[in-house]
């Protein structure tokens, strides 16, 4: 395996290399970029060569390297200390994005005996990068449950994390099943054990919400295990966006009453929020828990079960709620002015759906229960960052994703007919509120980012990375980027390259696919936060457009015992194209997000 690491990718897979359909470390010293394509749509490719990830820009004192590339798109990473060394677990997410290029089953048809990328597994390594073993990889993708004791083949899985930390514990994931969710079973997601030798598979809490925002991401502290369960729709109302209307409404945390407005489809299908595709509820009261398989489970919320009990799903209880889609959460140090504080991540609403919006921030939240118990609240579906949804600069502007919009190639920038945006400016500008009133008083986020930068993770910097722009207590933020739904979020001329100005803060306006920091004032000073960039590639974009040396999708982020901030990059998407026509899908009829396996990559951020 050690040769492997420096092997081609074709040398690596005729010597044997291969396990689990991935390369350990491949093309560090390439002289250029590999064309690099989906299987099961080979026009959509893409340019990839990570190199050494020397073209991302960071502050001077740190330094850039790939630990392992060629993967299947990563999105979660843990540690365990085996003495004096450490193993790192990588965990590949599978099949998580809509698309005909994505789907598992037509590839294990069409690939018989082929390790299938698009099925979820993970990758054991040594901390030289040399790969051990892979764990919990369904045997089949033709089943609903892939085999026995196996993590769900139909995917996504999104994160796993070791109960004690670095000394390791019960290994414990996240998964879920879209195809159940497609025939109808809206409550596939789980968390999970896994056996960190054998890999066996076993339920730690079944039955949980699957919809556009499945079971994500884990913490633990004092005996709870914590966990982000995403919101089932887009903007609190089931559209044809969310898996044709086949999707669970949300599940509110407390009662909540709705307001009179209803929201249309197109079709003659009109829909309330936190109700079935195609029903009305006009100032109806919704119930907590209603439509959850156990009580206590709610979504777009923070939810915790205790580590130890006999049945942990009885105890299920939300602790803060309110959330589009909370997918980065990460406990503050108990000498921190967070004071022991869950930081959160949540990611705004796009333009999509029976209730689009666009230019939704998305948000850094503080999530906390009430003195009595109950969660706090912070505000989604009628509060985008600060302000209320209905302002104007949420309005919708149109888009190929937009239940209203009848699609017209020939009609930028919205790719719809004049007709149909007229009809969704008429219906969705001001966007209208879903609930009569808020079940409590909101809990404003302590900071915003910009509209679909993308919150995918959130650690804290241990004491040996202090240095430079870095200060003591501070926290390192990932935003992986827009998926092509709106137009790019920076202003023109774009790109602009970053690395031109003296720091990675002034280089471009673009924000997404980087590495943030934030700095916080000291415990028992009035909380304030300091926030720049820190990490990003000098192009101001995905590394695949030029065959950069650095990120496409940054999705994960943990500090190692190494002292090294470790990036879990998911790898090339093809998007819907509205935020830069260059990252569109090749052949229509592709999208909405192609995956392209063996483009995921491990990089780690070091102290020089």
């Amino acid at each position: 395996m050690r040769k492997c690491s420096v092997l081609s990718k074709t040398k690596a897979r005729l010597l044997g290399c291969l396990a689990g359909g991935v390369v350990a470390s491949i093309l560090p010293n390439a002289a250029g970029a590999a064309t690099v394509a989906n299987p099961l749509c080979p026009t959509e490719t893409v340019k990839f060569d990570p190199g050494q990830g020397q073209d991302i820009v960071v502050p001077k004192g740190f330094k850039v390297s790939v630990f392992a590339s060629g993967l299947n798109f990563p999105t979660g990473l843990a540690f365990r200390m085996l003495g004096n060394r450490f193993e790192v677990y990588v965990l590949e997410s599978g099949h998580g994005l809509p698309s005909q290029c994505n789907d598992e089953a037509k590839f294990q048809t069409m690939f018989p005996g082929k390790p299938n990328p698009f099925t979820p597994d993970i990758l054991v390594f040594d901390q030289n990068a040399v790969l051990q073993r892979t764990l919990g990889k369904p045997t089949t993708a033709l089943t609903e449950t892939g085999g026995t004791n196996v993590f769900q083949p139909h995917g996504p899985s999104v994160d796993i994390a070791f109960e004690n930390g670095l000394q390791g514990g019960r290994l414990f994931g996240t998964d879920s099943n879209q195809s159940l969710r497609t025939a109808g079973n809206n409550n596939s997601s789980r968390i999970v054990t896994v056996d960190a030798g054998t890999g066996k598979v076993t339920p730690f809490i079944s039955n949980l919400p699957t919809g556009d925002h499945p079971t994500e991401q884990l913490a633990f502290k004092a005996g709870w295990i914590y966990w982000s369960q995403g919101s089932t729709t887009n903007s609190g109302v089931v559209g044809r966006d969310n898996g044709g209307g086949q999707n669970q409404p949300d599940i509110p945390c407390q009662d909540i009453v709705l307001s009179q407005n209803v929201f249309d489809s197109g079709g003659g299908v009109f829909t309330s929020g936190y109700s079935p595709f195609g029903t009305t509820n006009k100032g109806g009261t919704v119930q907590a828990f209603t439509g959850a398989s156990h009580h206590g489970v709610c979504d777009g919320a923070i939810l915790r079960a205790q580590l130890n009990a006999a049945d942990p799903s009885s105890t299920i209880e939300p602790f803060s709620w309110g959330y589009r889609n909370g997918y980065a959460i990460r406990f503050a140090p108990e000498d921190h002015v967070l004071k022991g504080g869950l930081l959160v991540g949540e990611d705004g609403a796009d333009e999509r759906g029976a209730r689009p919006s666009n230019n939704a921030p998305d948000s850094l939240q503080l999530a906390q229960q009430n003195k009595d118990g109950s969660p706090d609240y912070h505000g989604w579906p009628d509060r985008y960052g600060f302000l209320p949804s209905s302002q104007s600069m949420f309005n919708p502007i149109g888009g190929p994703g937009d239940d209203l919009c009848v699609p017209d190639p020939t009609n930028p920038p919205s790719m719809c007919t004049k007709a149909s945006v007229a009809q969704i400016l008429a219906e969705d500008a001001p966007i209208r509120d879903v609930l009569d009133h808020p079940p409590q008083q909101i809990t404003s986020p302590l900071a915003i980012e910009a509209p679909d930068s993308s919150f995918t993770g959130i650690d804290f910097v241990p004491n040996s990375f202090v240095r430079g722009p870095v200060d003591r207590g501070a926290a390192l933020y990932i935003l992986e980027g827009d998926f092509g739904f709106s137009a790019s979020n920076s202003a023109p001329p774009f790109p602009l390259k970053c690395g031109s100005g003296p720091t990675p803060e002034t280089a471009c306006n673009e924000i997404g696919h980087e590495v943030k920091l934030i700095n916080f004032s000291k415990q028992g000073e009035a909380l304030a936060l300091k926030i720049q960039r820190f990490a990003k590639n000098k192009s101001g974009d995905q590394a695949f457009l030029i065959g950069e040396h650095g990120f496409n999708r940054p999705t994960g982020l943990r500090f190692g015992p190494d002292g090294c901030a470790w990036i879990a990059d998911y790898g090339a998407v093809r998007d819907f194209g509205q935020s830069d026509p260059a990252t569109k899908f090749i052949t229509p009829g592709d999208g909405p997000l192609v995956q392209i396996p063996g483009t995921g990559v491990i990089f780690r951020i070091c102290p020089e």
